[in-house]
């Protein structure tokens, strides 16, 4: 048995019905060129030729005081791979409709919290896998990590096994001496106390302080009250979008920014176009969390290694330009902060000033003075064309998590030379979320053009 880190346990203690706890991941393939049909069906049968899973994927929780993982030892593989066909036309729109409504249902916490469907019947003949995992097992970083591994850069290789399957290395010692009691997780927890002690000091002492007349330095709740900042149903309206790279690139050279910064700054401008049309935008600018991963290179595989930055989106500024300025000028000095802590003091650090959502959330007092508006994080993925028993990966796209208080998060995701935009968002408190697409299209060009000009 396993215990739980404090930062995986509490995906588990926040989950509600209307508030599932999962990320997931939406991947379309190309068959390979003189694929016959029922090819896909015969790919469904060769990954159920793998009915035994490896670590973490057979693990289960189990509670003992407090929670652990254990081995699964009846196993369902027909539980967690599912096949399934999209509806006539078998458009992208019934894609997303699908992928929504599975989105929005809980996992089963009796089995390892992992599933994965394989989805044929799109028109143009390519199919879709769409594969969630609870974050209480991965991060976004993670389960992206995951998925490359699972996948190869040759078209040719054949006989690949699932993620499920896929043989891996050896854990580092440190996972072997990992505490097998309550008693033994609770001491080594306090051991380890002292290094994030300086920055769980840092986290209150932004909690608490006033935020100073400079837009750059943003503490929580700051933040105004907007539409987006309300209690969630378990419905769920997922959209998605790939842009170019080299567009995005281009921007940032002729502005001195990040490719961070711009892509911020598109989903600044696409949600002050949203607010604006629903006649909603406030007065003072939005500030959005944005999760910034501290997995080391040798860490473990699973869990969660993600400290946090906010940032200023000017949303109040119309200028693009100056709204772009101040959104450099507020991630650049969230980083400088963190620079002067340690990995652990920067997980510490984020736990200690965002510790109040824990209440306020429950409380619905986000309609009244919300820690943040919005989560935006980016999540690095493959730089190489990839294939999965020969069928190429075209895109994929990232679905995350909408809570009580965040009824929007948007998480965006590289592949070769595109970033994919994916807006997960609660269907009822958040209408005409689909609609943010072309808004984000817009900021960009919006950009373009005040670059040029």
């Amino acid at each position: 048995m396993k215990a739980l880190s404090p930062s995986d346990a509490m995906f588990l203690i926040a989950e509600l019905r209307r508030q599932p706890m999962h990320v997931a991941g939406l991947q379309l393939f190309s068959l390979p060129k003189g694929a016959k049909p029922g090819a896909i069906g015969e790919l469904v049968e060769e990954m159920r030729s793998h009915p035994v899973p490896l670590p973490p994927y057979n693990q289960q929780l189990a509670f003992r005081g407090t929670w652990f993982w254990q081995e699964d030892t009846q196993f369902d593989l027909d539980h967690h791979l599912r096949h399934l066909s999209l509806p006539q036309p078998g458009r992208i729109r019934e894609l997303l409709a699908m992928v929504s409504r599975l989105h929005g249902g809980l996992m089963d916490r009796s089995r390892p919290l992992w599933e994965t469907s394989v989805i044929e019947g799109l028109q143009d003949g390519r199919f879709a896998m769409y594969s969630k995992v609870h974050h209480a097992m991965f991060d976004g970083v993670a389960a992206t990590l995951e998925a490359r591994k699972a996948l190869s850069e040759d078209p040719e290789q054949r006989h690949m096994p699932p993620p499920w399957a896929r043989p891996r290395g050896a854990r580092r010692s440190a996972d072997a001496s990992t505490p097998a009691s309550p008693m033994a997780a609770l001491l080594s927890g306090v051991s380890s106390n002292y290094r994030m002690l300086p920055g769980a000091m840092r986290g209150f002492y932004d909690l608490l302080r006033r935020g100073s007349k400079d837009p750059a330095d943003v503490t929580p709740y700051q933040a105004p009250p907007t539409m987006l900042n309300v209690r969630i149903s378990s419905s769920r309206r997922f959209a998605a979008q790939s842009y170019s790279l080299a567009r995005i690139k281009k921007v940032g050279k002729a502005s001195g920014a990040t490719l961070n910064d711009i892509a911020l700054a598109m989903c600044a401008g696409a949600l002050r176009e949203y607010l604006i049309a629903h006649q909603a935008l406030p007065d003072k600018p939005l500030i959005s969390m944005v999760p910034v991963s501290v997995r080391a290179a040798d860490g473990p595989e699973g869990g969660n290694q993600v400290s946090v930055i906010l940032a200023n989106l000017a949303t109040h500024i119309a200028d693009p330009t100056l709204r772009l300025k101040t959104i450099i000028s507020s991630t650049k000095k969230a980083k400088e902060r963190m620079a002067q802590m340690g990995r652990v003091e920067q997980i510490a650090y984020a736990a200690a000033a965002l510790s109040p959502m824990a209440i306020t959330s429950q409380l619905g007092l986000d309609r009244i003075r919300p820690a943040f508006n919005v989560v935006i994080s980016n999540v690095p993925g493959p730089q190489k064309p990839l294939y999965f028993n020969g069928a190429k990966l075209d895109e994929m796209y990232p679905l995350s998590i909408p809570i009580d208080g965040q009824a929007i998060n948007i998480t965006l995701t590289s592949y070769c030379d595109t970033i994919a935009f994916g807006y997960t968002a609660c269907r009822r408190s958040v209408p005409g979320m689909q609609r943010l697409l072309d808004y984000t299209e817009g900021a960009l060009s919006e950009l373009e053009r005040a670059v040029a000009g």
